[in-house]
């Protein structure tokens, strides 16, 4: 591909973005200057775009490119019950199609995944703000799976000590669980995205089926075993054309791929039995000469592409070329679709449908153990309540009973065993709690049903009390307590009375009236024990979902709960009540204003502190971006701020309270230096602990 190339690119982002994405931030850079950063800001968008199909005017709206992008330039969030999904965008344009991409952007796009895990949403621009509360409902559907696109206009592979680098970054990531992917668009991508499926290169291919079979109505198919060869030449020959409907390139070396090729390596005679096959799509489906079904068929198949199954036919590849001789003796089975006489569409549906599919996991053959059904009847009989063990049944209201999954995190985290909490963290399926040893440890042969549902009650006690201190918490406290309530649920039951717990006749009320002051408690020694064992830069996520790290968490956790010493402060950086009342001990706007710390006319950003802010303000602030900005005088005294809503002078507090009472009718006293930021500097107050700082000046009481 040449230049020209990269021109088609360059006018359909002009085209389609020029007047939508904001670049008021650029107002100042030459037109030149600007013109390039409308490209790179468009490449971000097509790629979040091309990952998350949608209209010109919301892919535009995802670009948050700019001062305190942290490393990302755009973002899609979809949010859904099975698992959600977060697109982060990294573009660099090229006119030269040598789009730049080194070890300091990996690091700089890690550190904004890392700031966005830990819920440090503050450090991002205004722009980023509209996504938080969608960030925050992913969050709460269980663990995401996050891309990380490098939208590239480049066709030159990225240099070995990147790519390694990546590799290294995402095993940090991944260590616990398959959370984390990178994928690269470049030039090819692009140029494909902006024309359409004309640009995809047409695969035409002849392939032999063994033992085939066929369907002519409502639409034609044809289906049967291909050989390993067979396909990893396919793949061979045609490697990026094959894929043009399902992938794109990656990084990811996910547990499935890693799988595949063992299988074929050590017992390619079982791929067939293993495999869940192949389904491609084509143009045409034509045989070559005489074909009876269940024998051997030939045929030539035209525009064809794989929809599903692309990381079987990808790891084939892989695996055939590592070791060719132990993985030519294994089969796959393949179908392959005829588009001929089906309706528009029919082939996107296809493609959807095939990769939506639910497949049969652990948990439903553990809903056909004998224990989950006597624990079923005991629900009915002795507590009138109803546990529901089988996917699909309707779950009833909690009041009312739970389910077979609720049932095996609260034992999981009441277990003696803390790894079990873990593992249970790992995966929002609980798939290594459905593994056969881990089911006996949680379960037993004869489960009490009087101890099931009272650690269920415990479990729900622990997460409406976390739920509640969360309102208050920001940053890695906000994440403990939100990633860590088995964690803790697994340290407040073990400071309960729990001899009695399989007796109808104990008095658990009691036990749990105890829960709110030991949730307080528990998570000030949890977060104490990881910052202290791990650091303050650690992931909260890898101490609760670590098994090794676990452990060492409730040791340290526990010894501080059993020392009766007095639990340790949160950081005031981790309360939002802290840090309000800090705010107030300097007059940061006098202090600022003496120093000349902000040049006049600097345009300032509102960024919601806590998680009820978000909440209540995130859709008002979005109706009208000027709600957002505030230009800075240090000229206007108490009242440096003029807010661009309304063109009047503020203080930061005042504001910050006026456009919290706007938003959500709550009038409440705020400290607004925490809340208005100088962009790529810090906040107010920030800035102003820094200047007395230099003074020699130690915060006052103002």
């Amino acid at each position: 591909m040449s230049k020209l190339h990269v021109g088609y690119v360059r006018e359909a982002i002009e085209e389609r973005f020029g007047g939508l994405i904001d670049m008021s931030d650029q107002a100042r850079l030459s037109e030149a200057s600007r013109h390039q950063a409308l490209l790179s800001r468009g490449l971000a968008a097509l790629a979040a775009q091309i990952e998350h199909p949608c209209s010109d005017r919301v892919a535009a709206s995802r670009v948050f490119d700019g001062q305190d992008d942290q490393g990302l330039d755009s973002i899609a969030v979809e949010v859904s019950t099975v698992r959600s999904r977060i697109c982060l965008v990294q573009a660099k344009w090229s006119d030269q199609n040598k789009g730049a991409f080194g070890e300091a952007e990996v690091h700089k796009m890690f550190h904004g995944l890392e700031l966005m895990l830990d819920r440090n949403f503050g450090r991002f621009n205004r722009r980023f703000q509209p996504f938080v509360p969608d960030i925050e409902r992913a969050y709460e559907t269980g663990t995401p799976k996050i891309t990380l696109v490098l939208a590239l206009m480049r066709e030159a592979p990225l240099s070995d000590g990147v790519r390694e680098l990546i590799r290294m970054k995402l095993a940090e990531q991944n260590q616990v669980e398959q959370m984390v992917e990178v994928k690269i668009l470049d030039l090819r991508d692009f140029h494909r995205a902006i024309l359409g499926d004309v640009a995809a290169p047409k695969i035409d291919a002849k392939v032999q089926l063994e033992c085939f079979g066929q369907e002519s109505t409502p639409y034609k198919a044809m289906y049967g075993t291909m050989t390993v060869p067979d396909l990893a030449d396919l793949c061979e020959e045609h490697p990026r054309g094959l894929f043009a409907r399902n992938i794109r390139d990656s990084l990811d070396e996910s547990d499935v791929n890693l799988k595949i090729r063992r299988t074929l390596r050590e017992e390619p005679e079982h791929f067939w039995y293993f495999s869940n096959g192949i389904t491609m799509l084509c143009e045409t489906v034509q045989p070559l000469g005489r074909a009876l079904p269940g024998k051997v068929g030939h045929f030539q198949l035209t525009g064809v592409s794989v929809v599903n199954g692309a990381q079987t036919v990808s790891a084939i590849h892989r695996a055939f070329k590592e070791d060719p001789i132990a993985a030519q003796d294994g089969r796959v089975l393949v179908r392959l679709i005829s588009l001929e006489n089906c309706p528009p569409g029919f082939g996107d549906q296809v493609t959807t449908t095939t990769n939506t599919q639910n497949p049969i996991e652990e948990r439903d053959f553990k809903s056909l153990d004998q224990g989950q059904l006597n624990l079923r009847d005991a629900f009915a009989l002795k507590l009138n309540r109803i546990y529901v063990i089988k996917r699909g049944e309707a779950v009833p209201d909690p009041a009312h009973g739970c389910s077979i999954t609720e049932a095996a995190e609260a034992l999981a985290a009441a277990s003696p065993n803390a790894q079990l909490a873990a593992v249970a963290k790992r995966d929002q399926n609980l798939a290594g709690l459905w593994e056969d040893d881990n089911y006996q440890q949680i379960f037993g042969a004869e489960p009490n049903v009087f101890r099931v549902w009272r650690c269920v009650e415990l479990l729900r006690a622990v997460r409406a009390q976390l739920q509640d201190l969360r309102e208050g918490l920001v940053w890695r406290a906000d994440a403990a307590a939100f990633y860590g309530d088995l964690l803790v649920t697994h340290i407040v039951y073990r400071r309960l009375s729990t001899r009695s717990i399989e007796d109808p006749e104990s008095d658990w009320p009691a036990e749990l009236a105890k829960v709110p002051d030991l949730v307080r408690d528990t998570l000030s020694w949890v977060l104490n024990a990881i910052d202290e064992e791990y650091g303050t830069t650690s992931h909260i996520i890898a101490a609760v979902r670590n098994t090794e790290r676990i452990e060492r968490v409730v040791r340290a956790a526990l010894r501080g709960l059993d020392s009766e010493k007095q639990a340790p402060p949160l950081n005031t950086d981790y309360q939002v009540a802290q840090a309000e009342t800090r705010g107030r001990k300097i007059n940061a706007v006098t202090t600022l204003v003496a120093a000349r710390r902000i040049p006049d006319s600097t345009v300032l950003e509102y960024r919601p502190y806590s998680k009820p802010e978000r909440r209540e303000m995130a859709e008002w602030l979005a109706e009208d971006p000027r709600r957002t900005q505030a230009t800075w005088s240090n000229e206007g005294g108490r009242y440096p701020l003029r807010w661009h809503a309304d063109q009047e002078w503020y203080s930061p507090s005042g504001l910050a309270r006026k456009m919290r009472h706007e938003a959500a009718g709550v009038d409440s006293s705020v400290q607004g230096t925490i809340r208005w930021f100088v962009p790529g500097e810090g906040s107010l107050d920030e800035l102003a602990l820094a200047v007395r700082l230099e003074q020699g000046n130690e915060p006052a009481e103002s």
